[in-house]
């Protein structure tokens, strides 16, 4: 088959042309910008567009295009397949066609996603059990963030966002899984969903589509109430849990204690979603919290990046509230006596929305130090009106420790003397070298 990539260059969508090409279809691609680590992959694959931009005689001989949520409605490959009368396909709906008559396993909620689909993807490699899966991010020993071939099960993380320029469901309503778990809902992307009641009917409609049974994380009173609505909805939480002389996490499970690789309160209560999700699949529970003791957690969640006689640094992709109360008390979980610096960069729209910024308030409380970095230019990219510092300080209380630019925060970190550092970004933290500053 010839397929044709329609903005090529996103996460999801450059690692699925390269498992297709795998495969041995024909591939070629299309984006008007693509960056590290795409652009290298893409390039090595020999599938790295010569030019940057939309080139509608691509579209000839093609047999059906998939198509990314970056490009637009009036994009002139996307109007050329339409005139052609091509097959056109969103990643999700292809997904789905291609694990129609697998068993679907869909990891979804607001925040621990991909950790929670990376724990299931551990625990049925360590019992030998074939699976397919789609993952959002790039996980150790695994060479792409998509597998396809002809396992049984496919393991998918399961994304609110939208799905494409001509379906503005979001991506996990196509999947229709057999099981899923839900590990919580805060409400994001405001871009898309403006209030948080519009938010939250994503995930009531998402589990109309569930065939099997739903694990719902008990801790969330909201997600709980969708919950209730429907009937094939089970609570989970976490079991007995603790901290050792030595920091590490343990749990006890049927009389047993069982030390972890991994550590936060959050981490503990979707490791037991993960359990559940195993126990539907035919696992035994204590063979799948055995299996899930030693999992080493996913590159920038809760990742220790530097150990010293100082300390750690601890770098973090946390982005959304929710997610910053969660790293930030997980890392006072494992280090009660040790001071802790936070810093948060605020570079996602959402996070610099004037009326979605004050939901950050608190959430650096366990700190002992509490900074946030933003850059005024980000505000100007998005056409958001640049907030006063005094208005930044309003809206995220007057314990923070503000900086809007790279010299202020990297003279700040160097005399800085916290034993941990948790540094919370999405971003690159305005391209400091943290390792040489800890």
């Amino acid at each position: 088959m010839r397929i044709h990539f329609i903005a090529i260059g996103g996460a999801v969508m450059h690692n699925l042309a390269l498992e297709l090409q795998a495969l041995g279809h024909e591939l070629s691609g299309s984006d008007d910008e693509i960056f590290d680590p795409a652009k290298s992959r893409l390039e090595q694959a020999g599938l790295l567009p010569a030019a940057f931009g939309w080139f509608p005689e691509k579209l000839a001989g093609v047999d059906f295009v998939i198509l990314g949520m970056h490009a637009r409605a009036d994009n002139p490959e996307l109007l050329e397949a339409q005139r052609l009368g091509l097959p056109i396909h969103s990643f999700p709906a292809f997904i789905y066609e291609h694990a129609r008559e697998k068993t679907r396993v869909v990891i979804a909620g607001s925040h621990g996603k991909t950790t929670s689909t990376a724990m299931l993807m551990h625990v049925l490699e360590k019992n030998h059990m074939a699976f397919d899966y789609l993952v959002g991010s790039q996980l150790p020993g695994y060479p792409r963030m998509v597998r396809l071939s002809d396992a049984p099960i496919m393991v998918i993380e399961g994304d609110e966002y939208l799905t494409s320029p001509l379906d503005r469901s979001s991506k996990f309503m196509h999947y229709r899984p057999h099981f899923t778990m839900v590990t919580g809902i805060a409400w994001d992307h405001i871009n898309v969903f403006p209030t948080e009641a519009s938010y939250q009917q994503q995930f009531d409609a998402y589990l109309t589509t569930v065939s099997g049974q739903s694990f719902l994380y008990q801790g969330d009173s909201a997600l709980m109430e969708i919950g209730a609505r429907h009937s094939h909805a089970m609570p989970y939480s976490a079991p007995e849990f603790g901290y050792g002389e030595t920091g590490k996490a343990w749990v006890k499970i049927q009389g047993k204690t069982l030390e972890l690789a991994f550590f936060g309160k959050h981490n503990i209560e979707n490791a037991s979603g993960v359990v559940r999700l195993a126990i539907s699949l035919g696992l035994d529970e204590r063979v799948a919290w055995e299996s899930i003791a030693d999992f080493p957690g996913t590159a920038k969640r809760l990742e220790t990046i530097q150990v010293s006689d100082r300390g750690e640094l601890i770098r973090d992709f946390a982005h959304a509230p929710s997610k910053v109360q969660a790293s930030v008390s997980a890392v006072r979980e494992r280090f009660p006596k040790q001071t802790i610096l936070a810093l948060l960069e605020l570079h996602t729209y959402s996070s610099l929305d004037p009326q979605f910024m004050p939901r950050y308030k608190g959430t650096l409380d366990p700190a002992d130090a509490k900074w946030v970095l933003y850059d005024p230019h980000v505000f100007e990219l998005k056409k958001m009106p640049v907030p006063s510092l005094a208005e930044m300080q309003e809206r995220l209380g007057p314990e923070v420790c503000l900086f809007s630019n790279q010299q202020e925060l990297k003279q700040a970190l160097e005399a800085d003397t916290s034993e941990i550092w948790l540094v919370m970004s999405s971003g690159n933290v305005a391209g400091l070298d943290l390792i040489s500053l800890f």
